[in-house]
C-alpha cells in the first residue's frame, strides 16, 4: 500500500508481512486557523495548554522505532493537535471524559478552564476531522487483517509526571511506563511482551493512570483478530516538562518499542 495522507493524518507503510500499526494520535501541536478562531484562550494561554496536552516527541519515538525494527511496522500519525478533535474518544455519550469537557471535541482545558465557549457545537469538527480519521484507521486495520490475518494496534502516548486537574484517575500509580489494557483486545501474551520490552525503565504498570486501548469502532468488542495496547510513557523518562525538548531517553524508548514490534510480529506468516 502506498502512503495515504490528508491534511490531518498520515498512514505510513510498513512491511507487507507486519501486523503492527503504531498509532500516534496526540503528538502534534498544529491547529488550523479557522479552528483556532473558535478557541477562547489567548496565544500565550494556548501555547501553555499545548505544552500540557501534547504527547510531545511521540511521533519521533515511533519513527525511530520503525527504523530499528527488523520488520517495519505501519504507522498512523495524527498531524493535527488533539485540541482540534481527539480521535481516540467515543464521539457520543459513551465517553467518560465528557464529564470534564474532553469528549471528541474539547471544551475545557487540562486545568478545567474554558477552551471553547459554552454551548459550542462540536459536530462540524467531528464531521470534518473525526469521521475521516476513524474511517482511514478502520481501513488500515482491515488491510492488515486481509494481508496477515491479524492486526495489532500499539498506541504511543505520553503523560505528565504530576497529575493534571482534568485526569479522572490521576490518584493512582504513575509508573515510568503505563500499559493500557483492554479486557477483550489485549491478550495476556501482548501485555507480557510489552512488560519485557520496557523492563529497563524503572517499572511498568497497567491501566494507571490511563486505561484501555484504542480499537476502531467497527472492530471494538467484536473481533479478536484485532489486538491493542496503549503505551503511556511518563514524560520525565525522555523529555523536559512541560513541552520541552527530548533527551537521551528517546533513543532508548525507540529501541524498546522496536523490541515490542519485533516480538509482536514474530510468527506472522509471510
Amino acid at each position: 500500500m502506498n502512503n495515504v495522507s490528508s491534511p490531518s493524518f498520515e498512514f505510513l507503510p510498513g512491511s507487507p508481512n507486519s501486523p503492527v500499526i503504531l498509532h500516534v494520535p496526540h503528538s502534534s501541536r498544529v491547529i488550523p486557523a479557522d479552528v483556532r478562531a473558535g478557541i477562547t484562550l489567548d496565544d500565550a494561554g494556548l501555547e501553555r495548554e499545548l505544552d500540557h496536552i501534547t504527547d510531545s516527541h511521540t511521533a519521533e519515538i515511533a519513527a525511530a522505532a520503525a527504523v530499528r525494527a527488523p520488520v517495519t511496522p505501519w504507522r498512523f500519525v495524527n498531524r493535527l493537535s488533539r485540541l482540534v478533535i481527539d480521535p481516540e474518544r467515543f464521539p457520543d455519550g459513551r465517553e467518560e471524559m465528557l464529564s470534564v469537557g474532553m469528549g471528541a471535541v474539547y471544551t475545557r482545558t487540562t486545568h478545567r478552564e474554558e477552551l471553547r465557549p459554552a454551548g459550542h457545537d462540536g459536530q462540524p469538527l467531528i464531521e470534518r476531522y473525526f469521521h475521516p480519521y476513524a474511517a482511514a484507521m478502520t481501513d488500515a486495520v482491515a488491510e492488515r487483517l486481509a494481508a496477515v490475518g491479524r492486526a495489532v494496534v500499539v498506541d504511543v502516548h505520553s503523560y505528565p509526571t504530576a497529575p493534571l486537574p482534568y485526569e479522572l484517575h490521576g490518584h493512582g500509580p504513575r509508573p515510568p511506563i503505563c500499559l493500557g489494557h483492554d479486557d477483550f483486545h489485549t491478550p495476556p501474551e501482548l501485555l507480557a511482551q510489552a512488560e519485557k520490552a520496557f523492563a529497563d525503565f524503572g517499572g511498568t504498570g497497567v491501566n494507571s493512570p490511563f486505561r484501555g486501548a484504542y480499537v476502531p469502532l467497527a472492530y471494538y468488542g467484536t473481533d479478536p483478530r484485532v489486538s491493542a495496547l496503549m503505551v503511556e510513557i511518563r514524560r520525565d523518562v525522555y523529555m523536559s516538562e512541560p513541552g520541552g525538548p527530548a533527551g537521551p531517553g528517546l533513543a532508548a524508548l525507540a529501541d524498546a518499542v522496536a523490541r515490542l514490534v519485533e516480538a509482536v510480529g514474530a510468527g506472522t506468516a509471510g
